[in-house]
């Protein structure tokens, strides 16, 4: 196949993605919406700037202005602008797009997320559609990630009406949570099209993401037991949830110590860490590499991911895989894969002192911990291992290409 990704190129989603149908001897294009270095095997690679592209730069590419952005514009607010600007700069982007679906032709064009990369390729198609005809057309597979509904398109009008359209465009749908596939139909995805259910980032590699074979300290409180935040900034994850939690988790135990990759070099993180009357307890790394994430999830014995939007984040997949004792938000989609008390703890994103009250419910209980990492890691295996999910993504793939009838999960 002849495939087209409309994507950020600097994902590790979408070079998950890209990387397996490479090697699978597709042909992969990519239009990438953030500046990013060319991956292994791609037939072409363009650039299809949305709102503020130039302004997160590469993390391969050195750039002083990105920086500034991080150290003077909060994340919710980079958010607000970049949804304020989307109705405005779209439209210059599907123009651009436009001339890459012409050059390519590709059997299937894949937009991996709807703002804004579904959100522009449903403008350019349906130009394309409108000059070149139905027969002509180049099936349309938008992925929508977790946060697509229930932050961005509930943030103004015009961005639910940008959503709206970029899912009556689309001929398939890509989801990684029953809500979403839910949530799609309310907002006009035709429940005559094909959808799929599978991890947004393609599922788990079990070669990288495995469990240390001893994951827990011997004596809580005592032995150094070291707790990960994954998440990084962003505008939905309540990281001040997180860093108000932890004097009294420190109080209670105080040779814990906190890690939190992809922070380094954020304003408003450092700031959380200075208020801290023990703040030497939390480092901030700069992103790591998948390979680097798992070895910081296999040292670690807790994760916590403490959001208001989420789907299946791939980073509570990792964690589960690694052995870690995840504790998230209580929000729906997650429910889908924590049971409360069983396999992990869901807590109010907006309560500090239930955190804490989690975390350490979770340091204290060795045994709870030992069930959910058995019960987690066949959970991933069973739902979530990488060339499983990808096999079922490429067939999916296949059905739209050929036009053949998609039983819907």
């Amino acid at each position: 196949m002849k495939l087209l990704y409309i994507a950020d190129g600097r994902s590790p989603i979408a070079i998950n993605w890209i990387s397996y149908f490479v090697q699978g001897g597709h042909e992969v294009h990519l239009a990438s919406t953030f500046a990013c270095k060319p991956l292994p095997g791609l037939a072409s690679l363009s650039f299809v700037p949305v709102p503020m592209s130039g302004s997160y730069g590469s993390p391969d590419i050195a750039s002083a202005h990105p920086r500034l952005v991080r150290k003077f514009i909060p994340v919710r607010w980079r958010t607000k602008i970049r949804q304020w600007l989307a109705p405005w700069t779209l439209p210059q982007a599907a123009k651009a797009l436009r001339q890459v679906i012409k050059r390519i032709q590709p059997d299937l064009i894949h937009a991996m997320r709807i703002p804004y990369e579904g959100m522009a390729a449903a403008m350019a198609m349906a130009n394309i559609d409108a000059t070149a005809g139905k027969q002509n057309k180049h099936p349309f597979l938008i992925s929508v990630w977790g946060n697509d509904f229930t932050l961005h398109a509930k943030s103004s009008s015009s961005m639910e009406t940008l959503t709206r359209r970029a899912l009556q465009a689309c001929d398939g749908l890509h989801a990684d949570c029953r809500r979403d596939l839910r949530l799609a139909g309310e907002l006009g995805f035709s429940s005559h099209k094909p959808a799929v259910l599978l991890p947004g980032g393609g599922g788990i590699n079990f070669k990288t993401f495995f469990p240390a074979e001893v994951n827990e300290p011997s004596v809580p409180g005592v032995s150094p037991m070291e707790i990960i935040n994954p998440r990084g900034i962003r505008a939905y994850v309540r990281n001040d949830t997180f860093f108000h939690a932890i004097p009294r988790i420190v109080e209670k135990f105080p040779e814990i110590s906190f890690v939190c990759p992809g922070m380094a070099g954020e304003k408003q993180a450092q700031s959380w860490v200075d208020m801290l009357p023990n703040g030497e307890v939390v480092r901030l790394l700069p992103v790591q590499s998948q390979v680097e994430m798992a070895g910081l999830f296999r040292r670690a014995q807790i994760s916590v991911s403490i959001t208001e939007h989420d789907g299946t984040p791939n980073s509570l997949l990792e964690a589960m895989a690694c052995g870690c004792f995840p504790i998230a938000g209580d929000i729906e989609s997650l429910r889908e894969w924590i049971t409360m008390g069983e396999n992990g703890l869901l807590v109010d994103p907006g309560d500090p002192r239930g955190l804490a009250e989690a975390i350490i419910k979770a340091i204290g209980e060795a045994e709870l911990r030992k069930i959910a990492r058995e019960r987690n890691l066949q959970l991933v295996r069973e739902r979530g291992e990488f060339g499983k999910c990808m096999r079922e993504a490429e067939g999916f793939y296949e059905a739209l290409v050929e036009g053949r009838e998609v039983i819907r999960q």
